[in-house]
């Protein structure tokens, strides 16, 4: 009778001991995956809203391969013109509101983690600025350019699926990217400024991210390449120069995967010409920002981000302030 007391004792604690590590584990995995959902967030939304003068934090963290996200955000600017800083104008007081929709992959690449994205914004613009010295008003609504980004992480970022995922540890991640817009939003070439910006840009990217406890060091630097719009306003052609900008991050990680990071980025280059007269419009410009990514659960997550412009050589800075919701699926979850 004793034995049979003792055993049934044990067998009684062994159960409740699975039952609670299994609840353990859970929120444990709960956690890993509103973590790792927020990582598409950063540069989904914000990028839409200001293209080359993007900053995105957390772009090169590891996801489980096959997981989808779904995001909507709304941006809001203030100031210059966010998706094409080198118009020829001057004193601009525009606000722009933009709502965009965009979808990612996690991937795996012959063994490296990757992810694909798409991106469309839709934006109504209002305010006015100078042109030749004359003051000009404008208001406009329209789809803008969509974009599509793939990348991939060459070094210590491996394609996981869930269950490995959850015991991984980033050290050192070095990945690679390449981002394409294509021209097909609002454009009146009877209008200087536009939603859109009828010409295809191309931007390469290299970044390195590095994991020191709960905080990750990440940079970026990247270059944008620019198609001729051959129906510029007035029926000129407009060229530009490359752009190439460096960007960085403080991210610091809290319980729950809830993050923040502290942002910069320097961009220099992009000077235009129109009909082969080079402007006056080299652009060295700086942006800060910051970035608060909240989990809601394993499906759904929330971003606040905000930026503005410390240093611009050419007084087209903005403001920009966002949020964005994300909800994602597939990959086991």
């Amino acid at each position: 009778m004793k034995s049979f007391v003792q055993n049934q004792g044990k067998r009684e604690f062994t159960g409740v001991g699975h039952i609670v590590s299994c609840h353990i584990l859970a929120r444990r995995h709960t956690r890993l995956l509103a973590s790792a959902a927020l990582f598409a967030l950063v540069y989904l939304v914000a990028a839409s809203a200001a293209q080359a003068q993007d900053i995105e934090p957390r772009k090169w963290s590891d996801t489980p391969v096959g997981v989808n996200f779904l995001i909507f955000g709304y941006a809001y600017t203030q100031g210059g013109i966010a998706f094409d800083p080198s118009l020829p104008i001057n004193n601009p007081h525009l606000e722009t509101n933009s709502g965009a929709l965009g979808f990612a992959r996690s991937l795996d690449l012959w063994g490296f983690s990757g992810k694909f994205n798409a991106s469309v914004p839709y934006t109504w613009l209002s305010g006015s600025a100078d042109y030749l010295g004359q003051p000009v008003q404008r208001t406009v609504n329209g789809f803008g350019n969509p974009e599509f980004e793939l990348s991939v992480n060459l070094y210590g970022a491996p394609a996981m699926g869930m269950k490995d995922f959850a015991s991984y540890k980033q050290d050192w991640i070095v990945g690679v990217a390449f981002k394409v817009s294509a021209p097909s939003g609002q454009y009146d070439d009877t209008r200087l400024v536009n939603i859109a910006t009828h010409r295809w840009f191309f931007k390469p990217s290299l970044g390195v991210s590095k994991a020191i406890g709960r905080w990750t060091l990440e940079s970026t630097a990247g270059v944008t390449f620019y198609t001729d719009n051959t129906d510029f306003y007035g029926g000129t052609t407009r060229s530009q120069a490359p752009l190439y900008s460096i960007q960085g991050h403080v991210i610091r990680s809290f319980r729950y995967g809830i993050w923040a990071s502290v942002d910069a980025t320097y961009f220099v280059g992009g000077r235009s010409t129109i009909n082969g007269t080079e402007n006056n419009d080299l652009q060295q410009n700086w942006r800060v920002g910051a970035t608060l990514a909240l989990p809601i659960n394993a499906r759904n997550s929330i971003k606040l981000y905000a930026s503005d412009g410390v240093s611009s050589r050419t007084g087209d800075s903005y403001k920009l302030y966002g949020v964005a919701w994300q909800y994602r699926w597939g990959g086991g979850i």
